[in-house]
């Protein structure tokens, strides 16, 4: 009770704040690429794309990396695709060795798998003068109770780490594979089709979490957007650039993000649904959020996704 009542008075303290609003943070999952297992070529080429969209419009970004996908014989190609993103000059945080979920792996297990996706990342940082200082929960999940999240986020406090919430996203990973599915049959109407339904839906949902933002803060915060390192978004840069233009928000740098005081917030969620933060700060303060008016998934792309993950 003590802990909501301190954040009940940030939460009026913060409401009104004098900052500058239209700000979002870019931040990419599942590097160096999400979905089916790619071939070098492959990967080298949803690299380039999405690196040269981030440049060419000017978006700094983070992209959080699983160090497993660097396993094999193709190792060193595989690493070169992080130095690309570090060339670029874009951030790499840390999001598990094994993309593995807290919610369904002992603290321990978990504490190691972290500790073990930082490998080769932490040097690779190093070369480029930084330092890994960004974790990011895989699939959300922080634990299935507040002692587990809690004991964890120690780790994280004590090894240099803080986490990168979500305050943003638009499921880019259900349309992801319903397009990859495409392109990997060769039928590109159906891909375009995939995409033109994703970037609808992620301009509704980039509207509805401004709106979102002002319900519960009275205010748009700067918001920290969870994208994924997808064929999808490479193809899709210049389209996403122009929903954020529209829309007055404007991409900067994670740390420039977190500075907003409302990521100052110690929730108190601890359940087993990987929710985004605004969720999670609506559970602690009692006051719900309009999800009614939250745009839905189309029924077919949610069902052909659910179809290729059976």
């Amino acid at each position: 009770m003590a802990s909501f009542r301190c954040a009940l008075a940030l939460l009026y303290l913060l409401i009104g704040a004098p900052l500058r609003a239209g700000d979002v943070a870019l931040t990419f999952d599942d590097l160096p690429t999400y979905g089916r297992f790619r071939t070098v070529a492959e990967a080298q080429r949803l690299t380039g794309g999405l690196l040269d969209g981030l440049r060419r419009n000017r978006l700094p970004a983070i992209g959080f990396d699983n160090e497993k996908q660097l396993e094999g014989p193709d190792k060193a190609a595989r690493i070169a695709l992080l130095t690309r993103w570090l060339d670029a000059g874009m951030q790499i945080g840390n999001h598990g060795y094994a993309h593995l979920s807290l919610d369904r792996t002992p603290l321990d297990r978990y504490v190691a798998d972290t500790a073990r996706g930082e490998t080769i990342t932490r040097p690779l940082l190093a070369a480029h003068g930084e330092t890994e200082r960004w974790f990011r929960y895989p699939y959300l999940e922080s634990g299935n109770s507040l002692a587990v999240r809690r004991a964890f986020e120690a780790w994280l406090t004590a090894h240099g780490y803080r986490v990168a919430p979500v305050t943003m996203e638009n499921a880019d990973w259900e349309f992801a594979d319903v397009y990859d599915d495409a392109l990997g049959r060769g039928d590109q109407a159906a891909a375009s089709r995939a995409r033109d339904q994703y970037l609808e839906f992620t301009a509704a949902a980039v509207a509805w979490y401004r709106k979102a933002s002002v319900a519960l803060f009275g205010r748009e915060i700067r918001f920290v957007f969870l994208l994924h390192a997808s064929q999808l978004n490479a193809d899709s840069m210049d389209a996403i650039a122009a929903i954020l233009a529209n829309n007055h928000l404007k991409p900067v740098r994670l740390e420039t993000a977190m500075r907003d005081p409302v990521y100052r917030i110690r929730d108190d969620y601890g359940g087993p649904d990987g929710d985004e933060w605004l969720s999670r700060w609506s559970f602690t303060f009692h006051k719900d959020l309009p999800f009614e008016s939250f745009p839905a998934v189309p029924a077919g792309i949610d069902a052909t996704e659910k179809a290729l993950t059976r």
